[in-house]
Formats: structure tokens, C-alpha cells, sequence
């Protein structure tokens, strides 16, 4: 046992196993007839007798991976750890193999496991294990060594105890003492784990980049094979582990169809107003985003797929050649792509490729459309997005740092925005108006306003679509439509803050309710900076739903008509939407090619969005669950939404809340509203006339504000 400080190798062996699927750890019987571990205790827990066996401890499932660790040729010679075996019976017999005998080691089986020979453990030195029974023996590396092994690929990579791992020394007054610390041998790269929590997550992560090989198996030529994914009648590549972010080239995302969709029909919609349109996909990863604008709308645009990995730029040109579509990746290569040409390409405009820093790219070129899709915040490309964007182009932000805009990280939300929130029943589109007003200030740093098309805030993302004015009056604009929220942390009512410099000496006095009064100390926040005004453009969003019912993305649809609704605020009719592409707020003065625009045109644009102010949608919701009353059942909502509207109010569903209502009533008249119309809940100590006759007492007494005082309440909406 002297030899056993050094790391004693045996020949892998030969034999022929499925394909299986990774699972780590999930213990095997032994074919042996040896009993499976026992359950989790910890280490230096009582033996447990052989007779009686119990299950292995339950750990969660890894990704199941392609290539399988025990697909490798037979005649792979290379070596392992004597701590990684298939079974418990192959760590018993190491320990008749490293005392030599291999003639017993052979013949060994569980019998005479138990005839009472003396042998030392074979993963522990002989100063922590003494040689002992096969008994013993068997209880020793069961509990200590196999209990508690990583499974990867039917091997178990046992706790060993032996000098493989060098130790720092410590220093105890005079004295040097070393302690051989317990570790794993890692069986794909062969590294040396102490604990097993972080054994399991560094098999994990060679899981997530697809490294599946063993560092004792000879590693195959072949490639893992690349899935072929569809949507929206485009195939692309990706890689097996697509869907893992930060751990692959290509990032994919299946749920993001969503979003692809609606970005898609806002660049129909602005391929009608000029074409031919240059359009800038920052991120590509696998593409897939560009080669759907390129092969649905032809040479109308202009595409570039930019990505700085150069696995995806690989793997960019795969998918353009799979959709049978041109690709350049430099100008000066424009001539060679064009004899490279395939058969059965389509020449529907050529799509550049490039390999650049995304800021660099935009400071380079200028661009009609530019879509932002970075892992996290956007705020890093905003300034440079807004540098060379043309006039009346638009630029779409995709934020994916929910952790922030929905007030899970506040912290997170003033470093990269500036912003002071938090949770509030409106948290969504308090988010969405975060980043609008990210992105007015980028673009009034650049001397340009912007007009916002819609806000989309989902369970993932949060989308913004912005179109470009240039020019500092319309800067000055925009910048004036950011302000601060003034918001009530007891009822939840809210009110932008009035304008001007000028100190408030009771801000409390803003806001329509009462709560400052009634409740004792501090009832309100400032939140913001925030954007005020509109978060749609109703003519806009018609033109993008009848580019989607024009390309049949039928997914998107029920969205856009929500959207529509929630633009105009009125009540959403089964009847559906009344498409008409021509009631842009500023369609009439968009000139063709993205050409500047005349003083007076300017001017008259200005007179007309003033005019439009009272129009616009007012600002958040409220949750009907949030505002019901105790002890009463609150109508449905839709009957709710027609009883708001009857009582004289602007009101609408959001796609914001399913259970949200977004309407210019104050919070006092919903509520008034919403108890007139509930109903008492049933209870069984008293009778159906006694509980009728108190809710109509209550409602008499509460409902003092009634609908025909309406006029009296207008002063105290939020707009």
C-alpha cells in the first residue's frame, strides 16, 4: 500500500453500451448482486448491515446531451482514475488488484467477499483506513466512497481520499502539519474537486458547452450534430445547447417567437412608407431574426446580421446558405460571393455578415432600421444607435434585465437607468416607460426626438419601438415628456408630477386621494425619471396588423388588436379591428427616403400632436383584484369595463394585466363603481335579506361620489 500515493491507472474496458441519456447521479444496481448505498447521511454515519438495501440519494437531472461517454471506439487505450467505476463490485475488486492479486481479483464475487481475508481500502491511504474484513470493506467503501459519487454517463466518480490532490501545509506554532483533503476526479478533464456540490456543477457546466468527451477516451473527429429549427418558414442551425444563455455561441430562444413577430411587422409597416430600407440586426447569434426580414420582404431592405463571436458569424452564413439566400460578408468580396452562388439561391438582395463591436458598427454606418437585442440592458448601444440612425427611421430595444424593470433588483434599476422604483401594482408598463425615457435621453443627447410606436412588456422582455425626428426642436420635446411619478404607497394612486421648476411645499396635495391625511406618517414616493406621454400610435399598430394578417403570422394577431384597444382606450368589440393604413398621427409628413422636413411642416406637426394630447390613452391601470372589496364577489370584467363606460369614462383592457383596467377615472369613482356593482358573499349565519339590506346601507354610505358627479371629479384625473 506504500505505492498508493501515486495515482494507480487501470486499462478502460472494453465493452459495448447504448447511448444513454445524463443523469447526475442517479446510482445503478450492481450486476455483482452487491446492495445499493444507503440513503444520505453524513459521512461518518453508522455502517448499515449488507442485507438490507436502500435507495441512493435523488439529485436533480442534467441536460440529456447527443454524444454519449460510453459511444466510444474499443480501441481507445487511454487511461482513468481508479476512483471512476461503472460498479460498486469494480471497487471491490481494486482491492485484491492493488495488492497483485489479479487471479483472485478474477474469480472474486460476493461469497467470498465475506471469507474473513484482511484488505485496505484502495482510495484511502493506509493512515486514514487500516486494512480490515471484507465486511467491512464493503461498508467502508459503500458509505464513505460510493454513497456519495457523481454519476456521468453510467460511471461514478467516487470521493477519494488519496494524496492525488496537493494541500497547502499548516503552519501550527513550529510544526508544518499536512491534512489529505477528500476530492473528486473529474472524468472529462480530469481536474480535482473538493466538495460535491461544486463537483456536480462542474460537470454541469461542461454539460452546457457541450464538452461530453472523457479525457481518457479518445476524442471522435465528428462534430455533434446541429438541430434544424423552423419558424416562420425559415430554417436555422443551432447548436445543442442553444437555449443556454452565456454557455453557447448562438444563443436561440424558442419564446422569443413573440417578439421576432412584432419586430417583423413594425419593419413591413415602415417598408411602406420608402424601400429600398438598410437594416442593422446588432445581434445576430443565429441569424434568424435577419433572414426572416431578408426572405419575406425581399428587396425591399437592405440586411445586416452583425455578431462579434465568430462561431456565430460561422454559423450566420450556414443558415443564409440553408435558406438559399446571398451572402457578403465584405464589400470586397461582393464580386467573389457572386460565382460562389449556389444552385437554387435566390438573389432577394444581398445579406452582408460582419464580425464588429456592435458600437463601433453603428458609429460606421448609417441605418433605416436598428434592432437592439443585447443579453441584459440595452443602455450600453443607445448613444450609438441614435448617432447615425436616419431621419424618421426607427430603432427597437428588446430588454431582457426583467430582474430590474420589474423592481426584483432596484439597485440594478438606478445604476443602469437612473431610476428610483419599486413593486407597485402597475410594475409592467412602470417598466416599459423606464425604458422609454433611456432611450428619449440618448436621442435628445444626439439633438433628436422620438415618437414611440408602442411598448410591449411581457413575462420575458420588454419591448420598445421608437421612430427617429430630427432636429432640436423635437429633441426639446421629447426631453420635456419625461417626469417624475408621484406615487401613494397605500392606495396606490398615482399622478405626474406638474410641470415646472418651481418647489412644491405640499406635494401631497397632487395626488387625488386622501391617504396623507388619514393615515399617519409618510404615504408617498417620487418615482422616475419616467416617460409621460403615449406608449402608441393607433395608426401605426393598424398598418402592423394588417401587415400580419398580409403575411399570415396569425400568433401575433390577438396582440396587436389588445394593443389597438388599449391605444384608443375603449372597450375591445368581437367584432374585430377596422383597418385603415392611412390615420398616422404623422404619416401625411413623412417625405420619402427619409429627407428632412420643412419648418412649416415641423411646425404644423407640433400643432397637431398638441391637439392630440386629450386623445391619448391616459397612463397605467388598475388591478380589479387589487381594489376589491372584503367580503363582497367583484362583477366580471368585462361587465366592469361596460359599467365604467356607461358612467361616462375612457376604458380599455391591457395587455400589461390580464386583470387590469386601464381607465381616466380616479381611483375613488373605480372603486365606487366597482362596489356598487359587487355583490355580498354568501354567509351562512345570517339571512340572504339581512346581508342584502347592510350591502345596500354600505353602498350608500360609501358611494357618496356617484356617477353624475363626474364632471365635479374630472379636476382630479391624472392627466
Amino acid at each position: 500500500m506504500e505505492n498508493m500515493a501515486e495515482e494507480e491507472l487501470l486499462p478502460l474496458e472494453k465493452e459495448e453500451v447504448e447511448v444513454a441519456q445524463v443523469q447526475v447521479p442517479t446510482p445503478a444496481r450492481d450486476s455483482a448482486g452487491v446492495p445499493a448505498p444507503a440513503p444520505d447521511s453524513a459521512l461518518d454515519s453508522a455502517p448499515t448491515p449488507a442485507s438490507a438495501p436502500a435507495p441512493a440519494p435523488a439529485l436533480a437531472q442534467a441536460p440529456a446531451l447527443s454524444p454519449s461517454l460510453a459511444s466510444a471506439p474499443e480501441e481507445a487505450k487511454s487511461k482513468r482514475h481508479i476512483s471512476i467505476q461503472r460498479q460498486l463490485a469494480d471497487l471491490e475488486n481494486l482491492a485484491f488488484v492493488t495488492d497483485g492479486n489479479f487471479d483472485s481479483a478474477s474469480s472474486l464475487n460476493s461469497d467470498n467477499l465475506d471469507a474473513g481475508n484482511r484488505q485496505a481500502c484502495p482510495l484511502c491511504p493506509k493512515e486514514k483506513f487500516r486494512a480490515c474484513n471484507s465486511h467491512k470493506l464493503r461498508r467502508h467503501l459503500q458509505n464513505l466512497h460510493w454513497k456519495v459519487s457523481v454519476e456521468f454517463e453510467g460511471y461514478r466518480m467516487c470521493i477519494c481520499h488519496l494524496p492525488c490532490r496537493p494541500v497547502k501545509p499548516n503552519i501550527i506554532g513550529e510544526q508544518i502539519t499536512s491534512k489529505m483533503g477528500a476530492h473528486y476526479h473529474c472524468i472529462i478533464c480530469s481536474a480535482t474537486i473538493t466538495r460535491r456540490t461544486d463537483m456536480l456543477g462542474h460537470v454541469r457546466r461542461h454539460m452546457n458547452k457541450g464538452e461530453t468527451k472523457s479525457s481518457y477516451i479518445a476524442a471522435s473527429t465528428a462534430k455533434p450534430p446541429k438541430e434544424i429549427l423552423k419558424e416562420a418558414d425559415t430554417d436555422v442551425q443551432v447548436c445543442p445547447n442553444y437555449s443556454i444563455p452565456q454557455k453557447t455561441d448562438s444563443y436561440f430562444n424558442p419564446k422569443m417567437k413573440l417578439n421576432r413577430q412584432l419586430i417583423f411587422c413594425t419593419l413591413a409597416a415602415l417598408a411602406e412608407e420608402r424601400k429600398p430600407l438598410e437594416c442593422l440586426d446588432a445581434f445576430g447569434a443565429t441569424g434568424i431574426m435577419g433572414l426572416q426580414w431578408a426572405k419575406h420582404l425581399g428587396n425591399a431592405v437592405k440586411v445586416t446580421i452583425n455578431d462579434l463571436n465568430e462561431n456565430s458569424v460561422t454559423l450566420i452564413q450556414e443558415n443564409c446558405h440553408l435558406n438559399k439566400l446571398k451572402v457578403v460578408v465584405d464589400s470586397k468580396e461582393k464580386e467573389k460571393s457572386d460565382d460562389i452562388l449556389e444552385e437554387g439561391e435566390k438573389n432577394l438582395g444581398n445579406i452582408k455578415v460582419t464580425k464588429m463591436d456592435a458600437n463601433v458598427l453603428m458609429h460606421l454606418r448609417s441605418f433605416d432600421f436598428i434592432h437592439l437585442d443585447p443579453f441584459g440592458t440595452s443602455v450600453n448601444y443607445l448613444d450609438s444607435a441614435f448617432r447615425n440612425i436616419r431621419n424618421l427611421g426607427i430603432v427597437s430595444v428588446t430588454s431582457t434585465d426583467i430582474s430590474s424593470l420589474y423592481a426584483k433588483a432596484q439597485h440594478v434599476a438606478r445604476r443602469h437607468y437612473g431610476c428610483n422604483i419599486v413593486r407597485t401594482e402597475y410594475y409592467k408598463e412602470l417598466a416599459a416607460r423606464i425604458v422609454v425615457a433611456a432611450v428619449a435621453r440618448a436621442a435628445a443627447r444626439c439633438n433628436k426626438g422620438i415618437e414611440v410606436l408602442f411598448a410591449v412588456a411581457l413575462e420575458h422582455f420588454v419591448l420598445v419601438v421608437v421612430r427617429v425626428l430630427r432636429g432640436p426642436t423635437s429633441a426639446d420635446e421629447t426631453a420635456k415628456k419625461i417626469q417624475y411619478l408621484i406615487h401613494c404607497q397605500w392606495c396606490e394612486e398615482r399622478i405626474f408630477q406638474k410641470d415646472g421648476n418651481m418647489v412644491e411645499e405640499n406635494p401631497y396635495r397632487q395626488l387625488p386621494c386622501n391617504c396623507h391625511g388619514s393615515m399617519p406618517g409618510k404615504t408617498a414616493i417620487e418615482l422616475g425619471p419616467l416617460w409621460s406621454s403615449s406608449l402608441f400610435n393607433t395608426g401605426f399598430l393598424k398598418r402592423m396588423l394588417f401587415e400580419s394578417l398580409h403575411h399570415g403570422l396569425d400568433d401575433i394577431q390577438t396582440l396587436i388588436k389588445t394593443l389597438i384597444f388599449e391605444s384608443e382606450c375603449t372597450p375591445q368589440k368581437e367584432n374585430g379591428v377596422f383597418i385603415k393604413t392611412t390615420d398616422d398621427t404623422t404619416t401625411d409628413n413623412y417625405i420619402a427616403q427619409g429627407k428632412r422636413k420643412s419648418n412649416e411642416m415641423i411646425t404644423n406637426l407640433g400643432k397637431k400632436q398638441k391637439t392630440d394630447v386629450s386623445t391619448e390613452h391616459p397612463p397605467f391601470y388598475y388591478n380589479i383584484h387589487r381594489h376589491s372589496i372584503k367580503g363582497m364577489n367583484m362583477p366580471k370584467l368585462k361587465k366592469f369595463l361596460c359599467y365604467l363606460s356607461q358612467a361616462g369614462f375612457r376604458v380599455s383592457r391591457t395587455h400589461f394585466d390580464p386583470m387590469g383596467v386601464r381607465t381616466d377615472a380616479p381611483l375613488m369613482q373605480f372603486k365606487s363603481i366597482l362596489l356598487k356593482y359587487s355583490t355580498p358573499t354568501y354567509t351562512g349565519g345570517q339571512s340572504e335579506s339581512h346581508v342584502q339590506s347592510a350591502s345596500e346601507d354600505t353602498v350608500t354610505e360609501r358611494v357618496e361620489m356617484s356617477v353624475n358627479d363626474k364632471a365635479e371629479a374630472s379636476g382630479c384625473r391624472r392627466w
